[in-house]
């Protein structure tokens, strides 16, 4: 089985046990091996207390993006370390999408860099985040086939 085929597989078996973000809305829009690329449209019920996009909303499709992009290769990885910038506010009907993209895959380690933009490709916010690779399976793979 191809790495890229593996990314995706993973990520629709993620996807499928992950309520929160199906509740979120989001969309994968694409998925290759430490790499990862959501979008959602936010919703009136995202709003904080002055109007704009909660700043949990921006954080939790990062994360997403995170999640997807550093378990991809089948290794569970949990998040270890994380940090958001945010650089402009959202609104209702506005598309976000979160690009994650490895910088660092190392045996217990990773690190991934992740944008999020708005649907004017203006900047949302810039998310830096360090996971542990707990070196567990995600999906099982049939040695003789491949096939999971």
């Amino acid at each position: 089985m191809q790495a890229d085929q593996l990314a995706q597989q993973v990520v629709d078996k993620m996807m499928e046990h992950d309520a929160f973000s199906q509740w979120l809305g989001i969309e994968v829009v694409a998925v290759r091996e430490g790499y990862s690329k959501l979008k959602m449209t936010l919703r009136p019920e995202m709003l904080n207390g002055f109007g704009v996009i909660h700043g949990g909303v921006t954080f939790s499709l990062a994360d997403s993006a995170l999640a997807f992009a550093c378990n991809n290769r089948n290794n569970l990885s949990l998040a270890l370390d994380v940090s958001i910038t945010f650089t402009k506010s959202g609104m209702p009907g506005d598309v976000f999408t979160a690009e994650a993209k490895e910088m660092h895959n190392g045996r217990s380690t990773g690190l991934y860099l992740i944008n999020v933009t708005n649907q004017h490709n203006q900047s949302v916010a810039v998310f830096k985040g360090t996971c542990f690779r707990t070196g567990k399976e995600l999906v099982n793979i049939q040695p003789e086939t491949g096939e999971v």
